[in-house]
């Protein structure tokens, strides 16, 4: 299992658009792929349980993978995170 925190800082949070990239990214690796803020866990490559954590700009978020491509999962998902999803 490898984990990581990150802090979402682009305008809208983790939300629509970004979540839809967030999402199709995670959806890439075979790995399960978790987001997990404030002892809430949700399944990485699900719009609804990534909207239901409403995270908005400014917020810590933890992501976590376990599987055969899990470093890379986490690797990607947080560069893509830091990147502000590319706005």
């Amino acid at each position: 299992m490898v984990s990581k925190e990150v802090v979402v800082n682009n305008q809208v949070g983790l939300h629509a658009r970004p979540a839809t990239f967030f999402i199709q990214k995670a959806n890439e690796f075979k790995s399960s792929i978790w987001v997990e803020r404030e002892e809430r866990r949700v399944n990485a490559k699900s719009l609804l349980g990534v909207l239901s954590l409403g995270i908005v700009k400014g917020t810590a978020v933890t992501l976590i993978a376990e599987g055969v491509d899990e470093s890379a999962a986490v690797a990607t998902l947080a560069e893509l995170v830091e990147s502000n999803f590319a706005e």
